[in-house]
């Protein structure tokens, strides 16, 4: 009697739960996403808590330090990224042909790939940190802070690719809550070890980047042994062979995740760069709060994306156009709505949220408060954009994907932040990106309208 009500107990319960293969309305899929959404703001949120501890108890120098070699840092991690958006749009697929054996192979295979890469990739840029950071414009005092944040972070880098790939498997594997949970793990850990090591015993700058290694550590491994050891997810790490031709199709499909990553730090090297021109070490600074804070709402869309782009997949490989199309529709529309939300949030936290990273100093408080107000209209239009690209990802089309972030986050950025400070002075930085994404917004639409015949939605 009792094993029968522990069987419908878990049936019941599996009933309840949301496969990539159901027909999805805005409910379940707002359901759906919600913790791939929260799993991205909580990951932005520890990711901003270094740089508020140290401006607010190190000082000016090491926060500017930590934004100006921060573009060497995300290169290094996207390649994760693009290993796990890839992969999970492959593995995705291929669940949805019916070969639920072959997809866990080729998941497997890709997280192996994530761990040996990683440990190449630490080696490099630690042996790499002091000449990287000396490139991007760092001397003296901030140069040594530079190198040292560098150098600790990166001997986590294994474990925050992995965090990464396991972000987008998690919801491919059906259990996005799972991932939630593991960021949640991950990000107090960061939060407790920043208070601890920064706050009370005093270790400065080094404190905060230990604190943050660490953190990826359980982002990292804790996944790695989920998925290791038998669970109730579609996913299961298992033996399996050299998929040449997969990696491939993985690197070309993510592609648009790495190109996005390396193109923003690189952008970030620019807008660094006419910062120092313009407004000099306060210019950088701001510029690190402002960005902290727009991670945060950016993440809510990235969030999104997520937890969506597995479900697109799905329904691709299985051939459901008429379940395509009402995703499509229904993603635009609520990426829509978000954004208008987010830029009325983001206008009226300004002053606040200003306060909070550099209320220390009066006139970088003021320039950090109205940079953001400008900053806070491509909240606007981002969401499309980015929806737009990873769509694309989704229908394992790489090429369009990358082509929209390649123009998105590299050509438009850069030419607006080198064009527009010549008539707006330093306006004109924090205009750039709602330039930027204007123009993007007009690409995402072109391929989007060139491309509808094609995948039918």
């Amino acid at each position: 009697m009792l094993e029968k009500r522990t069987q419908d107990h878990l049936n019941n319960k599996n009933k309840k739960a949301i496969q990539l293969s159901d027909s999805f309305g805005y409910a379940k899929l707002l359901r759906f996403t919600f913790p791939s959404v929260i799993m991205m703001i909580f990951t932005s949120i520890y990711g901003v808590v270094d740089g508020l501890f140290v401006s607010n108890f190190v000082g000016k120098t090491p926060f500017a330090a930590i934004n100006l070699v921060m573009p060497l840092l995300v290169i290094m991690g996207a390649v994760g990224f693009m290993l796990g958006t890839g992969g999970t749009a492959i593995v995705a697929k291929t669940m949805g042909m019916g070969d639920r054996p072959l997809a866990n192979k080729y998941f497997s295979f890709l997280v192996y790939t994530t761990i040996a890469s990683g440990v190449v990739l630490a080696a490099i840029g630690i042996a790499f940190a002091r000449p990287v950071s000396e490139l991007l414009g760092a001397e003296g005092e901030m140069l040594e802070c530079c190198v040292t944040y560098a150098r600790i972070n990166l001997l986590a880098l294994p474990f925050f690719m992995l965090q990464n790939v396991f972000q987008s498997f998690f919801i491919t594997a059906e259990k996005p809550k799972v991932g939630l949970y593991v960021i949640i793990a991950a990000g107090v850990t960061n939060m407790v070890l920043d208070a601890l090591l920064v706050a009370v015993l005093g270790w400065g700058l080094e404190g905060a980047a230990v604190a943050t290694a660490l953190s990826q550590v359980v982002g990292g491994a804790v996944p790695l042994i989920y998925f290791a050891r038998p669970n109730s997810g579609t996913l299961r790490l298992c033996g399996t062979g050299f998929y040449g031709r997969t990696l491939l199709a993985t690197c070309i499909n993510g592609s648009s995740e790495l190109m996005s990553n390396i193109s923003m730090s690189f952008v970030t090297i620019l807008y660094n760069a006419q910062l120092m021109k313009i407004a000099g070490e306060n210019g950088i600074a701001a510029y690190g709060a402002i960005m902290y804070v727009g991670f945060i709402f950016v993440a809510m869309f990235i969030g999104f994306v997520m937890g969506a782009s597995p479900v697109i997949s799905f329904h691709y490989g299985a051939g459901n156009r008429d379940e395509l199309k009402s995703l499509f529709g229904k993603s635009l529309r609520i990426v829509g709505i978000a954004g208008a939300a987010m830029a009325v949030l983001a206008i009226s936290l300004s002053r606040p949220l200003s306060l909070l990273f550099v209320g220390y100093d009066a006139e970088l408080c003021a320039m950090t408060t109205r940079g953001f107000v400008i900053f806070a209209f491509h909240f606007l239009i981002c969401g499309f954009n980015i929806f737009g690209s990873a769509f694309f990802t989704a229908l394992n089309n790489g090429a369009v994907s990358a082509a929209i972030s390649f123009l998105r986050t590299l050509v438009f950025q850069s030419l607006s932040v080198i064009i527009l400070p010549i008539f707006l002075g330093l306006d004109g930085i924090w205009l750039s990106i709602v330039v930027a994404e204007i123009c993007s917004a007009a690409v995402s639409l072109g391929f989007l309208v060139a491309k509808k015949k094609k995948y039918g939605y």
